[in-house]
């Protein structure tokens, strides 16, 4: 038998916290009693307090990139990008082989534009060991 059903005060004890506390959380927020410092002001992040579209030394904004499917069939590489965003994704397909004498290949850059959709494809002699794709976004 399990410890709180041994004593049945305990688990209405148990029940009233896990009922109360988001309660009196949600009631705090609503008052507007938000995390708060030690000094009773709330707590903003630098991040909040940077103007929109700034980003500190060292953070990557985000970017807007063509949505890829990379296929590995044999020794050919094939990777089907479409691009649902309003500026230009410039995507390259890269391909590194298995075997050490066997060269990697890397495809020219493709623009693909809004709404529009690109087919690249790689190819080793013998096995595929890893394929990605890069973008670079065209602002």
């Amino acid at each position: 038998m399990c410890a709180p059903c041994r004593h049945p005060l305990a688990t209405v004890l148990i029940a009233a916290v896990l009922l109360v506390s988001p309660v009196a959380a949600a009631a705090a927020l609503a008052a507007g009693k938000g995390p708060a410092g030690a000094d009773g002001r709330e707590r903003l992040s630098a991040a909040a307090l940077r103007p929109s579209g700034r980003t500190a030394e060292g953070e990557r904004r985000r970017e807007y990139r063509a949505g890829c499917r990379t296929e590995i069939e044999g020794s050919q590489a094939t990777v089907y990008c479409h691009n649902p965003y309003p500026v230009v994704d410039r995507v390259r397909l890269h391909v590194e082989c298995e075997q050490w004498w066997d060269l990697d290949a890397d495809t020219r850059p493709v623009e693909i534009g809004p709404a529009q959709t690109a087919e690249l494809t790689a190819r080793c002699w013998k096995t595929i060991g890893r394929a990605w794709v890069t973008h670079d976004v065209v602002r």
